[in-house]
């Protein structure tokens, strides 16, 4: 399975930009999808994930500015980025869990996307 994040680039505080990940080599309908984040000089971090059933989870720091959805005709999913802050800035990555119960988050991440960096100016 591969994933390819997109969606990425220079952004001003407040704007709305939307990641997408489309996955291609596997059945995606079957995957728990997740997008987690890396910042500069920082671990990489969960931000929401979806589940099979497209019940959503997030992370305190993203919850009411971020929402994650998937079309599973187009196998992809999307990470919608409201109200960005400086503090976002960081490289977003998609991941899948292909052991997942249908209402569960992700949990055991299976495959990692590349990546595509988010820059938020003030």
């Amino acid at each position: 399975v591969q994933l390819q994040a997109s969606g990425g680039g220079l952004v001003q505080a407040g704007d709305s930009p939307r990641l997408s990940c489309a996955a291609s080599g596997g059945t995606f309908s079957s995957y728990a999808m997740g997008w987690f984040r890396q910042a500069p000089g920082k671990e990489r971090e969960f931000v929401g994930t979806i589940s099979r059933s497209g019940t959503t989870y997030y992370a305190d720091a993203v919850k009411g500015r971020f929402t994650i959805s998937r079309d599973n005709a187009k196998s992809t999913v999307y990470l919608q980025m409201n109200s960005l802050k400086p503090e976002d800035t960081a490289v977003y990555y998609c991941a899948a869990d292909r052991t997942s119960s249908y209402y569960s988050r992700i949990s055991n991440v299976d495959y990692w996307g590349k990546g595509t960096l988010v820059t938020v100016s003030s």
